[in-house]
């Protein structure tokens, strides 16, 4: 490639015909400039992946069938790619279709290109995956907590910019509050929203965990679980009472023991500055579960 002369002094123009600067770029698989703006054929080599994609799980044999499908038909749906440079391209969505095209051994991909900063990229990442891609309940939990979070977006605003109800909105953001174990469950399709919702009505984790223990062994339904669910808010008084008494640090930690032991933990402080920890069991198999964790 040609060395270009220096910018200064040249104007607008020159400037954008330095290479680090250039919105044209080199040429698409025809011959014809990239532009930002529009739908040019872009080498494969030149696209990399986006740090802000909220999908974190691609099924390989969807892939593989994706891949086989664009041997036989071509990509009918661009990419949106950012411009990061010289011949530098940025997914902000379409990185399904980017992985499968790979694997089939494109070398040029359609791809609508555009100019965005970092927060407007991040916006548009997670809003078009949200509207385009199959994300997994997690994957859209997270991805409105990094919008609201990362974007500073209300849940109102969110709720026009994306079309869904607040209420909707609020309820992916809240799976993000149960354990690990259940949130990978969630992940995987292994337990419905309906559970989750159910669990979520449950204050505390020890139970939230020995109810989900039993809608793995003995395949409780959505129904059973509300019913359940709501039969053990009474029981939950005590931990509630416990809970309030705490103070915000003592709750964190109380709630962070919960999740790493995957089970009810209660703290009981001292006025005097000591106290205990009290740890759950659920059987003799879980006792020694938590024995392993505690000398280990």
């Amino acid at each position: 490639m040609t060395q270009k002369k220096s910018a200064l002094g040249k104007g607008l123009g020159a400037l954008l015909s330095k290479d680090d600067t250039n919105i044209t770029s080199g040429n698409d698989a025809t011959g014809s400039p990239i532009v930002t703006g529009s739908v040019s054929s872009i080498p494969v080599s030149q696209i990399e992946t986006n740090p802000f994609q909220p999908r974190t799980d691609f099924d390989e044999d969807a892939l593989q069938a994706l891949a086989s499908s664009i041997v036989q038909q071509g990509i009918i749906q661009p990419i949106t790619v950012r411009k990061m440079g010289y011949d530098q391209f940025q997914i902000i969505s379409g990185e399904r279709r980017y992985r499968a095209s790979k694997i089939a051994g494109l070398e040029f991909i359609p791809a609508f290109v555009r100019v965005a900063n970092d927060q407007s990229m991040l916006e548009m990442a997670i809003v078009e995956n949200i509207q385009r891609e199959n994300l997994n309940p997690i994957e859209i939990g997270l991805s409105y907590s990094r919008l609201i979070e990362e974007c500073k977006l209300t849940q109102d605003a969110l709720s026009e910019r994306i079309g869904k109800n607040r209420s909707t909105i609020s309820n992916y953001i809240r799976l993000l509050k149960l354990p690990p174990k259940i949130q990978a469950a969630i992940r995987d399709g292994i337990i419905s929203m309906g559970h989750a919702r159910a669990l979520l009505s449950i204050d505390d984790i020890g139970m939230q965990l020995k109810i989900f223990d039993d809608i793995l062994g003995k395949n409780l339904s959505v129904r059973k679980v509300e019913n359940i669910s709501r039969s053990t808010t009474p029981k939950n008084k005590t931990a509630k009472d416990n809970r309030s008494s705490l103070s915000p640090e003592y709750r964190s930690i109380q709630d962070n023991l919960s999740r790493f032991y995957e089970t009810k933990v209660e703290v009981q402080p001292s006025s005097k500055g000591n106290g205990k920890i009290l740890i759950e069991y659920y059987s003799v198999d879980d006792l020694n579960r938590i024995l392993d964790m505690l000398e280990g």
